[in-house]
């Protein structure tokens, strides 16, 4: 099948398969919209929450928007994150590593539809920006509107190499944004070498993309690829681009809106509180801005962001699944090792905190090397944990079940320390130091990762629950009695870690049959003085 030309297909297919809400009452969106689209969050299922369609919007002042509104559309849930690619919840990781291993460069078109409306710099200054519908997204806390699912395009100044990152953008005036670019972001690196430059950013911000665009810029890349080819990777074929109007950049033919401008690296100001993707309000910071040149868009677009916040949400989800396949490329890829089987960031640590890893048969030297790995090249995770194939990495009890009982903290913990700074970690610094975010603010400052290898070291006994065939008839007679619907998770039975006699085995066999007295006449057999 041909992969989504545009958000419009694949909101159709969102409908189509159930996943679409639409809102037809009138929404402010500086005070209801996000809360509303929160409720689903706080109180769902995560396999019933949907994308929110918002089609008659007002704000605070009373103000009527043409454009509709679209939220939740990329990753309300992990199954919207796989229609979004097209393929079932459990081929995302397959699809994933062979977009990374495939790369498809985009295409240079003459025109497209993301151009059919053009809007100068003089009509910038009446409207600009005020034109979108961008809510507040945290309100009683947030002190503007910022768009969420703002892609913005940037090229490094020595490379050329195209940079597409997801970062929010300040409204502050219908002709400027603000702009968070955290130390070590491609943006900011780009912002960084043009400032020695003397010369200004020139960057695009893109709204209502393909999927294919938001889910490779949430993810972590090296500076030396183009996040583009990757999302042609995803879509089987080139992502159309087009020349920007008036910087010199290239953007997706098919997207819905573009904002072109200009982002001065002599000058800065302030820019937020944002609710953040930690659970806290990001504070305010000096950072850069962007001057608006121009802005294109289809004809009746719409509008797109996502829901972020305190996890879970929109912006945990799609960054747990495109880091998870990320570090998972770069271990079994990149760094050979054949036994990783699957990577999992916990969307309750903003799927940035705990990173736990499941290996198959691990090595106590290649430990060392995944926690080098992902700790200094990945730079993702402040707790990362090894667990064996038997463990289910998604579910948090299995996780804290093998760290309690296969892992001693003095012999099987390690901290790496790192001069690199999450920028919204208040627990390296108080907010007003601004680790991470303030040039030069990290100097005196560092982070650290607890690695923890909570895999078993030596042989131990069965898991302490009654034997697969046993509990297969015990949920046949669950079901046939017409108990509750049951969601079952791994260890669900029994089985032998390398522990076990074969007087054990037959002990246990016996026991079913209820020959248990012959094991007690024979334990008394065996019976020794007790001396002293």
């Amino acid at each position: 099948m041909r992969y989504y030309k545009d958000l419009r297909e694949h909101l159709a297919a969102l409908e189509k398969a159930g996943r679409l809400t639409r809102i037809r009452s009138l929404i402010n969106k500086d005070t209801e919209m996000h809360p509303l689209v929160r409720l689903q969050f706080l109180g769902l299922p995560e396999e019933k929450r949907t994308a929110f369609f918002f089609d008659n919007i007002t704000d605070s002042r009373g103000k009527r928007y043409r454009m509709p509104y679209v939220v939740g559309s990329a990753a309300a849930s992990r199954g919207i994150y796989a229609l979004g690619m097209m393929c079932e919840p459990d081929q995302i990781g397959d699809k994933w590593l062979h977009a990374q291993t495939h790369p498809i460069a985009p295409k240079l078109v003459a025109s497209g539809p993301v151009q059919e409306v053009v809007y100068t710099a003089e009509e910038i200054k009446r409207e600009g920006i005020t034109m979108l519908p961008i809510p507040i997204s945290t309100p009683g806390f947030d002190n503007a509107p910022y768009t969420s699912a703002s892609n913005w395009i940037t090229k490094d100044p020595e490379s050329g190499i195209r940079n597409v990152g997801n970062y929010r953008g300040q409204v502050k005036a219908p002709d400027r944004f603000g702009c968070f670019f955290g130390l070590g972001q491609g943006a900011r690196i780009h912002w960084e070498k043009c400032r020695a430059r003397g010369i200004p950013l020139q960057a695009a911000m893109v709204i209502g993309a393909p999927p294919n665009i938001s889910y490779v810029a949430i993810s972590k890349f090296p500076e030396d690829v183009d996040e583009l080819a990757i999302a042609g990777g995803i879509a089987g074929e080139p992502v159309e681009v087009v020349k920007c109007k008036t910087v010199d950049l290239e953007v997706p033919a098919h997207a819905e809106i573009v904002v072109e401008g200009i982002i001065p690296t002599d000058s800065v100001e302030p820019e937020g509180p944002f609710g953040e993707m930690t659970g806290f309000m990001a504070s305010r910071e000096i950072s850069p801005y962007m001057n608006v040149t121009c802005i294109t868009h289809r004809r009746d677009p719409i509008c797109q962001g996502f829901i972020s916040q305190f996890p879970p949400s929109e912006s945990s989800k799609i960054r747990q699944i495109s880091w998870e396949q990320v570090v998972y490329k770069m271990l079994k890829v990149d760094c050979g090792m054949k036994n990783v089987v699957d990577v999992v960031f916990h969307e309750s640590s903003g799927s940035w905190g705990l990173c736990v890893i499941r290996l198959q048969q691990p090595e106590r030297p290649q430990t060392q090397a995944i926690f080098k790995a992902v700790g200094e090249r990945f730079w993702g995770g402040k707790m990362i944990v090894l667990v064996d194939e038997d463990i289910d990495p998604r579910n948090l009890e299995s996780v804290i079940w093998a760290m309690s009982f296969r892992m001693q903290p003095h012999r099987d913990t390690d901290i790496l320390r790192t001069k690199k700074l999450l920028a919204l970690d208040y627990s390296i610094a108080p907010p007003e130091v601004g680790a991470g975010r303030k040039p030069g603010a990290q100097e005196d400052l560092e982070s650290s990762c607890l690695l923890v290898d909570a895999t078993l070291k030596w042989p131990y006994p069965p898991t302490s629950l009654p034997k697969k065939e046993l509990m297969e008839q015990a949920l046949q007679v669950w079901e046939r009695e017409g108990l509750p619907a049951l969601n079952l998770r791994p260890p669900i039975w029994g089985y032998p870690l390398g522990y076990w006699t074969a007087q054990d085995e037959e002990e246990a066999e016996m026991a079913l049959k209820g020959d248990y007295f012959k094991t007690g006449e024979k334990a008394a057999q065996q019976r020794t003085k007790v001396s002293g």
